[in-house]
């Protein structure tokens, strides 16, 4: 039971208003009952005053009787007050008065005079101080009072009862104790109630959920308040859907692709294997010439898959660099040499230019295989007796190299697709000039070497007059 949330929600919704009802039940209860006691010592205080002012003037009128016992009896008589006792004891504890005379008949709420004597007068040597008094049954606020009388001392204790005081505690306390589970029962059904309108969506969202797969991916999960956490969530899960399907479209493209591309060659290869082997006696040139179009499409099979290799540890982040320290513009400049014979079999101009020197810490091995790629490209797709320049500059703090080609140019419908997998602009051209074009992963695997590095690859400008490529490295890659 506990492994559902809503249980658990309405569990710690009901524990913490428990706890807030408890505590402010508590606090409400404690501060009526100081205020109650409080009430009553400032009560009993000013009675003892007005007891003794009553007394003092009793003795001090010359029309009256003089006695100490007169004079309290005159002051208790004036001083009648329900739920109130006034009791006056002697230095040696002897009772002199107590208003258990003047008790209302049939009432019990004051104590007979031999009670109060013997349960106060261990009061009577107390200071002037109050105290919770129980005498018999009921429970008394009682104050003392030391005072003086024709130079004889005297000890006046003011009781106040709490009786009905203590009634409205307990009719308090009563109530609390029922309106305090009365409003928890509540509470906790009202706190399930909407911890489940509150989850709905999400048991909604994960049956959805739980009914997309890989057939269905284009599915996706309904939002009813875009602007809430729930639809924050459902948009955030829709958002990993449509990633996911990218992903997934990406790698069916490039299943096919790849499949695609490897086709032709092992099908090539297959076809003069067995047109080979077809005839019993064949000559040597004729043997030579087919293992010439075996090695070719082999090399071309290696290529393929060493590319496709490349780019399976790319994307699994298993292709560490192997920084070292060269100059870029060498590096630019060698290339360029190397690709030399292969531009003059289309008789095209090969340069590379340079502003300078440009010491940079990198992998010069994977630099190397992407300005390859990218001269290998630009040659192929220059026309015979074009040009190909290679520049090299610093700019802003990072190495500028610019590769201008005069090629026909990309379209620029096909101008954001250059960089994926297995993206030929014209795939009928791209092996049928050569007879050994490209799988299309040239510009793929130069853009990630860049990336590698910290920099970027750019088509920078591409129209019917040539196109131009950029890549930005920074002065110290890792």
């Amino acid at each position: 039971m506990l492994n559902s949330v809503r249980i658990r929600l309405t569990l710690w919704y009901t524990a913490a208003m428990t706890i807030v009802l408890v505590v402010l039940a508590g606090a409400t209860y404690f501060v009526l009952r100081e205020n109650v006691v409080r009430r009553a010592d400032a009560n009993a205080m000013e009675l003892a005053d007005s007891f003794l002012t009553t007394v003092n003037a009793e003795l001090g009128d010359a029309t009256k009787p003089d006695s100490v016992d007169d004079g309290i009896a005159a002051a208790i008589s004036e001083h009648r007050f329900r739920d109130v006792v006034f009791v006056v004891f002697d230095p040696q504890g002897d009772l002199l008065g107590s208003s258990e005379n003047d008790r209302v008949q049939g009432r019990s709420e004051y104590p007979t005079r031999q009670t109060l004597a013997a349960s106060l007068r261990p009061l009577a040597s107390a200071p002037d101080t109050f105290h919770f008094v129980r005498v018999g049954e009921h429970q008394y606020r009682g104050y003392v009072r030391h005072f003086s009388i024709d130079q004889q001392g005297a000890t006046l204790i003011v009781l106040q009862s709490l009786h009905r005081q203590n009634e409205f505690l307990e009719t308090l306390a009563g109530t609390f104790g029922i309106v305090i589970p009365l409003a928890i029962l509540l509470a906790g059904a009202g706190g399930y109630l909407l911890a489940r309108r509150s989850l709905s969506p999400v048991v909604t969202m994960s049956a959805q959920a739980s009914r997309i797969g890989s057939e269905n991916l284009y599915e996706r999960l309904k939002v009813r308040n875009p602007r809430d956490e729930l639809g924050h969530l459902a948009a955030s899960f829709n958002e990993l859907l449509d990633r996911l399907n990218e992903s997934f479209e990406r790698q069916r493209r490039f299943v096919a692709d790849a499949s695609h591309e490897l086709r032709t060659p092992v099908a090539i290869l297959c076809g003069e294997a067995e047109v080979t082997l077809a005839q019993e006696k064949r000559t040597e040139q004729e043997y030579r010439e087919s293992l010439q179009i075996l090695g070719e499409e082999a090399k071309r099979l290696k290529h393929i898959v060493e590319d496709l290799f490349t780019l399976a540890r790319a994307d699994a982040g298993q292709h560490p660099l192997a920084p070292s320290d060269f100059y870029l513009d060498e590096l630019a400049a060698e290339c360029s040499k190397n690709v030399r014979t292969l531009a003059s079999a289309k008789q095209i101009a090969v340069s590379c230019e340079s502003s300078g020197e440009f010491p940079i810490h990198a992998d010069e091995s994977l630099l190397r295989r992407m300005l390859m790629n990218l001269l290998d490209n630009a040659i192929k797709y220059t026309p015979q007796g074009g040009s190909v320049s290679l520049c090299c500059a610093e700019e802003n703090g990072h190495y500028r190299v610019s590769l201008q080609d005069s090629g026909q140019g990309i379209p620029v419908e096909l101008q954001p697709r250059i960089f994926e997998r297995f993206f030929r602009a014209d795939k009928a051209r791209s092996r049928g000039e050569t007879g050994s074009g490209g799988a299309g992963l040239g510009l793929t695997i130069a853009s990630w070497i860049a990336g590698a590095h910290g920099g970027r690859l750019e088509l920078t400008r591409s129209t019917p007059q040539g196109s131009l490529f950029t890549v930005f490295l920074p002065k110290t890659s890792s």
